[in-house]
């Protein structure tokens, strides 16, 4: 597919000390998005990068190539190598992205952002483990350690490793419609949808052995989420005691099942409201809110705006 403006040029910005995994994030994700994105690799004096690995990687562009990105992402560092203040290297860097740019960090990049006065007056994430150190470095940024991720106007800040992968799906969905973002998160095989809201840190992502698990209920709510679904009747789809099962369903999720299943309304409805033309009543009882004040409710404390706001800013984006 060939879209029809000018993909969007991100620039990731590669420090000593990176980690692999998160550096080819980017470049993986928004480079399954059918051509809507251009990923550049530059690091801060266009020579070699030592990254976390026994190895180093050398990116193409040196840091002039910051001053005509779109977005700017910033991948997780050694903790060791996080301080307070900016190198002269990076601040220069830093300096030539435009203020109008996206910035979004990844783990420990909330660290650089930070150092450089970026998160100044923004609130922000970083992995959960740091988030004693970060204080201590940055005590005037309120941060949030217990969720995937922060966006805070033009500034995106996620938290460890595979949170990267939620926020550069994000930016997607929001630049190109939950569609597009599900369809790559298909072509990478990765969960399409996690609230940034969601936990950080799930008590038991994975049962134990023999126990049972809230993953077939929860596969069996999404094709029912037009009816009225309740806790009581979840628990007896899973053949768990409601306290069991709550117990479980947070343990394994991360958010209380209201909280989940509030979640996948709106993203069912979102994805409605940019694919079609349908009521907005007619699109609440699809996703199973009651009415649609009821929806436009729980879409406006999402993402702040009506469905018709929404709709026509998602389809003048996409036009």
């Amino acid at each position: 597919m060939i879209p029809a403006r000018r993909p969007e040029r991100v620039v990731v910005l590669a420090l000593d000390g990176v980690y692999p995994f998160e550096l080819g994030m980017p470049s993986r994700i928004l480079g399954a998005a059918d051509g809507r994105y251009e990923v550049l690799t530059c690091s801060v004096d266009g020579g070699p990068v030592r990254t976390d690995a026994d190895f180093t990687v050398t990116p193409e562009h040196g840091p002039e190539i910051l001053a005509s990105a779109d977005t700017v992402v910033v991948t997780a560092v050694s903790p060791a190598r996080v301080t307070a203040e900016p190198s002269p290297e990076v601040a220069a860097a830093l300096a030539l992205v435009r203020p109008d740019a996206r910035l979004v960090s990844i783990c420990t990049g909330a660290f650089v952002l930070a150092a450089a006065g970026l998160l100044d007056g923004r609130r922000a994430t970083t992995h959960w483990h740091l988030a004693d150190l970060f204080r201590g470095m940055f005590p005037h940024i309120p941060l949030d350690p217990d969720v995937l991720f922060v966006a805070d106007g033009r500034v995106l800040t996620s938290a460890g490793a595979a949170s990267g992968v939620d926020v550069l799906l994000h930016l997607i969905r929001e630049d190109h419609g939950s569609e597009l973002a599900n369809r790559v998160a298909r072509r990478c095989v990765v969960p399409p949808f996690r609230d940034g809201g969601q936990a950080q840190y799930i008590e038991q992502p994975v049962p134990v052995r023999g126990a049972a698990s809230t993953a077939a209920t929860r596969a069996w709510a999404l094709d029912h989420l037009d009816e009225p679904l309740t806790l009581a009747g979840l628990a007896a789809h899973a053949r768990m005691s409601l306290r069991t099962f709550a117990r479980r369903f947070t343990d394994e999720v991360g958010v209380s099942p209201g909280r989940w299943l509030t979640q996948q309304r709106v993203a069912r409805a979102r994805h409605l409201l940019e694919t079609g033309d349908l009521p907005v009543d007619q699109i609440a009882g699809l996703v199973g809110f009651a009415t649609g004040a009821s929806l436009r409710q729980h879409l406006h404390a999402s993402i702040g705006v009506s469905p018709q706001a929404y709709r026509r800013t998602f389809q003048a984006a996409t036009g």
